[in-house]
């Protein structure tokens, strides 16, 4: 890569306004991060996984404040894993990490902690660490500890998923919290608001742009597929088969649909061809065409950071 290229692209990643959009999703982010940890999961007697779980584990023990151990522990990991995520991940998650950081030690001391059941504690930890933490990758960024290790791992052994690996991670930081707080219940609740946290990610990440994929087998490929674009106003994609035990001809066709959508395209397959064989299938994520394009650019602005740090 040149050097007038190299300056370019720098230029176009800093520019005022991303730089804006970058911090207002961090404080946003942070807010919610800070809240699944403090609020909740601070006075409930549980550690969720990551960094942030050891933290509260030694609050819990010596009373040091979560941000700035969290802070601390994210040190040596980041060096650490500097080869494997790259030098631009590391910029902007050490930002979202020291804003992070204020949010818990600074200003969320002043907010009460919630004191109720301790399973909704873990619930509601998960929801708003879950959401902070998707805040921050969509803008390529990371609150760091776990994400870290987890890429630097994979780069090691690439047989290895990262989810898995961070879930072993998680698991070994959950379990520390059953000497530290007495009882099997803290591991149950840590498991849970983890789990909650992973599934909050992956809906805000992927449920958004979450669609369904029609899969029809029929002889009337393209009466069908002329039907389904009157009714649902959707495209098909029409690929010759043979069944395999009859030997006859067919069609399938491939439409893929929002939900709502779905319904119509029903209708318009049996309308068409009441012997035609349907199937619906949920899809996490749909690209392309009448599906938006600001969802592909926010997508790949988030993974290619992560690409660019396992390669």
């Amino acid at each position: 890569m040149s050097n007038t290229k190299l300056i370019s692209d720098l230029k176009n990643k800093f520019k005022p306004k991303v730089l804006f959009w970058d911090l207002l999703y961090d404080i946003a982010g942070s807010i919610l991060y800070a809240a699944g940890i403090y609020t909740f999961a601070g006075n409930a007697g549980f550690a969720p996984g990551g960094v942030s779980g050891l933290a509260l584990i030694l609050n819990y023990l010596v009373g040091l404040p979560v941000g700035t151990v969290t802070l601390l522990f994210n040190i040596p990991l980041v060096l650490i894993s500097y080869k494997a995520v790259g030098k631009q991940l590391l910029i902007k998650s050490a930002k979202t990490m020291v804003i992070s950081s204020l949010f818990l030690d600074v200003i969320f001391p002043f907010v009460p902690m919630y004191d109720g059941n301790r399973l909704m504690a873990s619930i509601y930890s998960g929801v708003f660490m879950g959401a902070g933490m998707a805040l921050f990758y969509i803008r390529g960024s990371s609150s760091g500890g776990i994400d870290f290790l987890a890429l630097t791992i994979k780069k090691k052994k690439p047989h290895m998923t990262i989810g898995v690996i961070t879930l072993l991670i998680d698991l070994v930081v959950i379990l520390l919290g059953w000497p530290v707080f007495g009882d099997v219940d803290s591991v149950l609740y840590g498991i849970a608001s983890t789990g909650v946290s992973t599934i909050v990610i992956d809906k805000i990440l992927y449920g958004i742009g979450a669609g369904t994929l029609a899969v029809i087998v029929t002889g009337k490929g393209r009466e069908v597929a002329a039907r389904i674009g009157e009714t649902a106003r959707r495209g098909v994609t029409l690929i010759q088969a043979r069944g395999g035990y009859t030997g006859t001809d067919r069609d399938v066709l491939l439409c893929a649909c929002s939900k709502a959508e779905a319904y119509l395209v029903k209708n318009a397959v049996i309308e068409t061809d009441e012997e035609a064989f349907l199937m619906f299938t949920e899809t996490s994520e749909v690209f392309g065409e009448g599906f938006g394009e600001g969802r592909r650019k926010r997508f790949k602005s988030v993974h290619s950071q992560t690409e660019e740090g396992v390669q």
